[in-house]
């Protein structure tokens, strides 16, 4: 199994170019489902996660054609399957997107109960009852969401969501975008990938107006063509290697990304002393060379701050000067990373759902154990940071959600090497 073998103690400097979204991609990837003509996605991040969604593509018997750049044409006609096996969907929580279109699109689907990173409940059964609101059959059993819809098809409907969900907000503007009549979809998820969903569907000849705010509608169309579309750039990439720089007291320039969806962690980083510059596709860091100042932060739904992010801060404060106060609302098993930095020096202290964090002078190099994507992130930016040698465990955590993460952190001249486990 591989490792992450960091040595500390080098700011960050240069420019990179940051990835399309991954959590935009696996979406984006489901919709090419409700095409009655083949589509071609663009930008897509070389990830683990992808990987999986192809695989998850071929056990339906759809063969997707994939080009030297990484983008994807996808024909769903030549699907064969209704079934998404356990095998694949344990390993990914995202495959419960292929639901709604396959349901939608084909009449019935079999979509196996979803695994992924351990960091607390998050029940499909918003899933469920959005699409039986639409007018599905569906029962649980063996492991499986079995769906049917039934002979007049699915119709539109208004259905409030009791805690807000991207993919479960996505999963249902999937199936109503081929429903009879309209969908209202209240308490809706507001994040930037769920915009871009939308605007995917729309290219495609779909009607859904109101992303980007809570009540999204959605009038449903007989048919939806093909199309070619690119990923969105990815928010939590670029918020990652932005603290990375500050961590570090560096300097970087980030191209390919969008500071318009970042607001909520440009924010921070600016309270934690950073100098930061935009343009239409850029962002720029600048620490002169500081340490930075403790931050307080608050998880919540976009546009707040992102929980995607919350561990990345919780390692910049590990160091910044005075005490930080994290609060994580979304999830209630996400301070696992808490006690990998406690490792390596850190003085952080867990009262509920509530990190405290006192700066140090510094970390020091340890053996850490990464436990969940975002949670490897931040023992990657501790190990940045540290005195010594920092050795990352079980590092495909990572490879899950951050694309080529060594060669990049390399090219703004980190000591960082991927060994063999």
């Amino acid at each position: 199994m591989d490792k992450l073998r960091i040595v500390g103690g080098t700011p960050l400097n240069g420019e990179i170019r940051i990835s399309g979204a991954k959590n935009s991609a696996l979406p984006i990837l489901a919709c090419t489902l409700l095409g009655d003509t083949p589509s071609t996605v663009q930008n897509l991040p070389h990830l683990h996660d992808i990987t999986t969604m192809i695989e998850l593509f071929g056990c339906m018997g759809i063969q997707p054609i994939i080009d030297e750049k990484l983008s994807l044409e996808v024909d769903a006609n030549t699907i064969k399957t209704l079934v998404a096996p356990y095998d694949l969907v344990k390993t990914m929580r995202a495959s419960i997107l292929v639901l709604g279109p396959m349901l939608a699109r084909f009449g019935k689907a079999e979509v196996a109960l979803p695994g992924g990173c351990a960091i607390g409940s998050r029940p499909v059964d918003l899933h469920v009852r959005g699409l039986q609101a639409m007018g599905a059959n569906i029962k649980i059993e063996d492991g499986y969401i079995k769906a049917e819809i039934p002979s007049a098809g699915l119709h539109g409907t208004t259905f409030m969501f009791d805690t807000v969900s991207v993919t479960g907000t996505e999963n249902l503007i999937m199936a109503a975008a081929l429903a009879k009549g309209k969908t209202i979809l209240q308490n809706a998820a507001k994040e930037p990938e769920v915009i871009d969903l939308a605007n995917m569907i729309n290219q495609m000849g779909g009607h859904v107006t109101g992303m980007g705010t809570d009540t999204i509608t959605i009038e449903g169309v007989g048919h939806l063509q093909g199309t070619t579309f690119s990923v969105m750039a990815d928010r939590i990439e670029t918020g990652t290697y932005l603290v990375a720089a500050a961590i570090t007291g560096g300097k970087v320039k980030l191209k390919d990304t969008d500071p318009s969806i970042l607001e909520a962690v440009l924010i921070k980083l600016q309270e934690a002393g950073a100098n930061i510059d935009t343009g239409r596709n850029w962002i720029a860091l600048d620490m002169k060379g500081n340490k930075p100042k403790a931050v307080n932060i608050r998880t919540a739904p976009y546009p707040a701050f992102p929980t995607d992010m919350q561990a990345q801060f919780i390692a910049l404060n590990s160091v910044a000067e005075g005490i930080g106060k994290v609060t994580e609302t979304i999830f209630e098993n996400r301070f696992m990373h808490v006690y990998e930095l406690n490792r390596m020096g850190a003085q952080i202290l867990i009262e509920g759902n509530t990190a405290i964090v006192k700066g140090v002078d510094s970390l020091k190099g340890a053996p850490v154990m990464a436990t969940d994507l975002r949670a490897s992130a931040s023992l990657v930016l501790a190990g940045l940071v540290a005195q010594g040698e920092t050795l990352i465990d079980r590092i495909y955590h990572i490879d899950r959600g951050y694309q080529c993460i060594e060669e990049k952190l390399q090219l703004l001249g980190a000591k960082i090497k991927r060994i063999a486990g």
